[in-house]
């Protein structure tokens, strides 16, 4: 859930700062040129009024134009303006020739942006608004002013800037803002983690407590503190969910151990007066042999119903064990069994520590060994094997018996189920069930699959750190 909620919260809060951060750029530019925009105001203001007494015309009869001291010092001023600052500037009678300018070679205004700033000036209006420059851009910065004689525009100031610098504090102000923007952002991300894992830490909680649950471990609990209100209340409800879930439970593990219990001694007593009444009876008598067969077979259930029952209650005593020395064991108390129905039984079983109790463990393999020899035929092999995989140890068994399909490999520990196949088998289909409640009593597992050509291969598996268990 954190993947999917992080990029979300990182999405919409750089969304925001975006926002922020293109208006705030477009500001400081518009900033950056009207500082300019006003200086080169103040400078055509300034020649304007040196202009505005220049008493020469341009252009005589005889194409000659007489020049007053006043204009010399217009000259100078342009030119020392242009030497300084870089600054073309000039001023351009109405008609365009120039009265005084700088550089020399500057005669007219040429088309475009001059020009119009031109134009706009001879109209009375100065230049306030020039398209504005970016930093990509290496456009010029034309301000123009009109100069005005006896309430008429008899000349027009024209200055023609640079705007390498301006475009330098242009990207000056968009660097230190970028960089606000990404240390806001990390501010950000940060907040977000801290945020998301306030958030979601109780449900995490609540994820791996019901997962200890769904795996047997019963008293496991959400501890209610931190997170929202929300989560809290969730918190508690859930563990009131489970306090009422580990009850129904427990009276029903009680039910069934109490049943089996009191079952025991009218079965006992029941199979004894069958073995009274058969001696009664002439020897080999067929219908007095079926029901002890099936009296046995119903105290067998009964044995198995207490014995699951038991171990879904049972606590499991953890130790640090040699899993291949206690399974060696099971394959040499299991092999003459083995022998006697013609089924080889081998074992690879290295020295392999893992935390386990040794006795449920015990009960574990001799009920898959059990099982496997059982169903496999003569002169076929049953292989048992050890191994350590990383946090883990397993205990394979696998047989060349006639296997189980895939809908069986779903059905198979479940308890009472059977195979269709093999009902003729002895067994009271428990002896899985009560294998899969061990294990998960001390943190193992169990589980199936198929063994080629034919067979099953069970595996099962327990911890080999503590903290695993």
């Amino acid at each position: 859930m954190r993947t999917r909620l992080l990029p979300l919260l990182i999405i919409l809060m750089a969304a925001v700062l975006l926002a922020l951060g293109f208006p705030l750029a477009v500001s400081v530019a518009g900033a950056q040129q009207q500082r300019v925009v006003v200086d080169r105001i103040d400078d055509t203001a300034r020649f304007a009024a040196l202009a505005q007494f220049v008493t020469d015309t341009p252009g005589g009869p005889t194409g000659t134009t007489v020049i007053d001291e006043r204009q010399e010092v217009l000259k100078r001023e342009l030119l020392s303006y242009y030497e300084v600052y870089g600054i073309r500037a000039g001023v351009f009678y109405r008609n365009g020739s120039p009265m005084a300018s700088a550089p020399t070679s500057w005669d007219e205004p040429e088309p475009g942006e001059v020009r119009d700033a031109f134009d706009e000036a001879l109209l009375s209006r100065r230049s306030h608004d020039p398209r504005q420059v970016w930093p990509w851009q290496h456009n010029r910065l034309v301000v123009a002013s009109p100069v005005i004689r006896d309430g008429d525009v008899v000349a027009v100031v024209v200055t023609d800037s640079p705007t390498g610098q301006m475009r330098s504090r242009i990207l000056h102000g968009w660097l230190i803002i970028a960089a606000g923007e990404s240390a806001a952002m990390l501010l950000a991300v940060g907040a977000a983690l801290r945020l998301t894992g306030w958030v979601l830490r109780p449900v995490r909680v609540l994820d791996a407590t019901t997962h200890d649950i769904a795996t047997g471990r019963l008293k496991s609990r959400v501890a209610a503190a931190g997170g929202p209100p929300e989560l809290r209340r969730l918190a508690r409800s859930f563990n009131e969910m489970a306090d009422n879930v580990e009850g129904v439970l427990e009276q029903q593990r009680a039910f069934v151990a109490d049943a089996s219990h009191q079952l025991r001694n009218p079965l006992a007593a029941l199979l004894l007066r069958i073995e009274l009444l058969a001696f009664e009876l002439p020897e080999g008598n067929a219908e007095i042999a079926s029901v002890q067969a099936e009296g046995k077979r119903l105290a067998q259930v009964v044995d198995d119903l207490l014995d699951l029952a038991l171990a879904e209650h049972a606590e499991a005593d953890l130790r640090l064990t040699d899993i291949g020395e206690l399974t060696a064991e099971r394959v040499a108390a299991w092999s003459p069994t083995a022998e006697a129905k013609g089924v080889r039984l081998v074992g690879d079983c290295p020295p392999t520590t893992a935390w386990a109790d040794p006795v449920t463990l015990s009960s574990a393999l001799d009920a898959v060994i059990d099982n496997a020899v059982k169903f496999t035929p003569k002169d076929e092999r049953v292989e048992v094997a050890v191994a350590a995989n990383g946090d883990t140890a397993t205990v394979v068994v696998t047989d060349n018996g006639p296997g189980l399909t895939d809908e069986e490999l779903a059905r198979v520990g479940d308890r009472f189920w059977r195979s269709g196949r093999h009902q003729n088998i002895k067994g009271s289909g428990l002896g899985l069930s009560i294998t899969r409640a061990l294990l998960a009593a001390a943190g193992g597992s169990i589980s199936y699959g198929h063994h080629e050509p034919r067979g099953l291969t069970v595996t099962v598996t327990v911890p080999r750190s503590q903290a695993a268990s």
